[in-house]
């Protein structure tokens, strides 16, 4: 008796099972390189000679490139084909990682960040497209994704420890050059185990290029008014020309989106309440979040003279209550109530966080401080994030779904690049400030400085939290109904695509939900099953 077929049968298994590996590697450097550069950051501004009004853009220039292009990088992968993206997003990310490693000034450095956000863009879509086509089996698919979700959520944690040894043992630099034998390594793997899935042209749906550009120049513009404001004040003619114009071409896209055959993002899909309730209130927490990271990284290393790797180490308990609220809480109870209940509460937890920060001196104790605030903000946020992922592709179409997961991921970078950008002009504005009225400041004074700063934005943060929860409780009025989350298109459980969606939230800073698009390929429901008066 011939054992070809079981041969074959088990060189397929073995070819997913790679095609896996090099899908969760790719997703894994994405997560690792936002982490990582959040603690070298003080390292590279002193080196390159920074200012405090542009240090953001470190942070700001990719996650506004890859939230603005994020619907564009999925809608490439349709129709040129995913496995080709993929493979163009990775070597373009080692290029960039190559470019920013060995950036001689401030310019160099923001403008390849700008690029690894726009190949992350590229990745992130196609890389869960891949995960999504290559396992269909039901069996197979819920182990896949759980995989994935767990290295990839991993990545965090890896991120700040790597991120701390790397810095203080080696070279900030290192900590983008690190990405590019990863990146060059796992393309040339993708080559060989990935599907080929080519879109032939007479099959492909014409690009939506001019709202690409619209959104991202509105959000550009907007981000730019903001930084600039540091310097030049909120009155100034080129900050509010920024602004205005911003919001302007802004509305400018949603006019064109609305007439477009092929919209980049179809305009029902966030007008429906519930997803763009969830929208809106992720969003909005993530200003107040991605703040706070940045302000904590330096008053941890810049305030508390902690080396890179504590520093990287005092991040990792945030983590850990991130992934038990979801885990542990949000999981088991997103079935059960409304899903404003778990959102607008998680809201007004992480907003306690951010109260008991705005108590913060220069000699605070870590453990009496920080660690409480990050527990906090922790434990709130991972009740967000679940339900309000589940919302975001809660009866919407198929062939829309990857518009409806890029909808929200956006409003995530986007509402992180909008934080940074103007939680950093008010911190330094206060700052300059304090310290204006005292002559000859100290080097205690100029601390003192710093945290003021610090803590102004972070008043300003947590009166962020409190909108996003108003607007949770206002505008989302889904209740699960019977058997709602029990299965999803393609077969697999429920529970296990939510577990890898709750690992992969496990992750602070700007990353903290994109790799919950998986949750945008499988959990979508075939009906929408929404109740409403939650």
């Amino acid at each position: 008796m011939s054992s070809q077929p079981a041969t074959g049968h088990e060189q397929a298994d073995s070819r997913r099972w790679w095609a896996l590996a090099v899908i969760a590697i790719a997703q894994l450097m994405i997560v690792l390189d936002i982490t990582i550069v959040n603690i070298a950051l003080p390292s590279a501004q002193r080196d390159l000679g920074i200012s405090d009004a542009n240090r953001q853009w470190v942070i700001t220039a990719y996650t506004l490139a890859f939230g603005g292009l994020l619907l564009l990088g999925g809608r490439l992968g349709d129709l040129f084909g995913r496995k080709r993206v993929f493979t163009i997003g990775l070597l373009g990310f080692a290029l960039a990682s190559a470019i920013g490693g060995a950036a001689a000034s401030p310019a160099m450095l923001f403008g390849a960040r700008a690029l690894q956000g726009g190949f992350g863009a590229l990745l992130a879509p196609s890389a869960l497209g891949l995960l999504s086509t290559t396992f269909t089996n039901p069996k197979e698919r819920s182990t896949a994704f759980g995989i994935f979700g767990a290295i990839a959520g991993g990545g965090a944690a890896i991120g700040f420890i790597a991120g701390g040894l790397l810095t203080e043992y080696l070279n900030w630099r290192w900590c983008l050059f690190v990405n590019t034998p990863i990146a060059v390594a796992t393309a040339f793997a993708a080559f060989s185990v990935l599907n080929r899935d080519h879109v032939e042209k007479g099959r492909r749906i014409k690009l939506d290029l001019p709202g690409a550009l619209l959104g991202s120049a509105g959000l550009l513009a907007i981000v730019y008014g903001t930084s600039e404001a540091v310097t030049r004040g909120w009155v100034d003619a080129l900050v509010l020309g920024s602004l205005i114009g911003g919001v302007a071409l802004l509305a400018v896209f949603v006019l064109v989106e609305k007439r477009s055959r092929h919209p980049l993002l179809p305009i029902h899909i966030v007008a429906d309440r519930n997803r763009g309730g969830g929208a809106l209130s992720v969003g909005l927490a993530m200003v107040g979040m991605f703040g706070l990271f940045l302000f904590l990284t330096y008053y941890l290393q810049a305030i508390k003279h902690f080396s890179p790797v504590v520093s990287g180490l005092s991040f990792l308990p945030m983590t850990a209550a991130i992934v038990i609220s979801s885990t542990g809480f949000a999981a088991r109870l997103m079935t059960r109530v409304p899903s404003r209940n778990l959102i607008g509460p998680g809201l007004l937890l992480a907003a306690g966080g951010m109260a008991w920060l705005t108590q913060m001196k220069v000699d605070s104790p870590w453990a009496g401080m920080v660690l409480p605030a990050e527990l906090l903000l922790g434990f709130g946020m991972g009740m967000v994030f679940m339900p309000s992922m589940s919302l975001a592709t809660l009866g919407v179409a198929p062939n829309e779904a990857g518009a409806a997961s890029a909808t929200i991921n956006s409003a995530q970078q986007v509402g992180g690049s909008v934080g940074t950008a103007l939680l950093n002009t008010v911190a330094a504005s206060a700052t300059a400030t304090y310290l204006s009225t005292r002559i000859g400041a100290s080097p205690l004074v100029k601390a003192q400085g710093a945290v003021h700063g610090y803590v102004t934005a972070t008043w300003v943060a947590m009166g962020v939290l409190l909108l996003a929860a108003l607007v949770a409780f206002v505008m989302i009025d889904h209740r699960p109904a019977p058997g709602e989350a029990t299965t999803v298109p393609g077969g697999a459980s429920a529970p296990a695509v939510r577990t890898a969606a709750t690992t992969a939230t496990a992750q602070p800073v700007e990353v903290a939900a994109r790799l919950n698009e998986e949750e945008a390929a499988a959990v979508v429901a075939p009906t929408d099953r929404r109740r409403t008066g939650g």
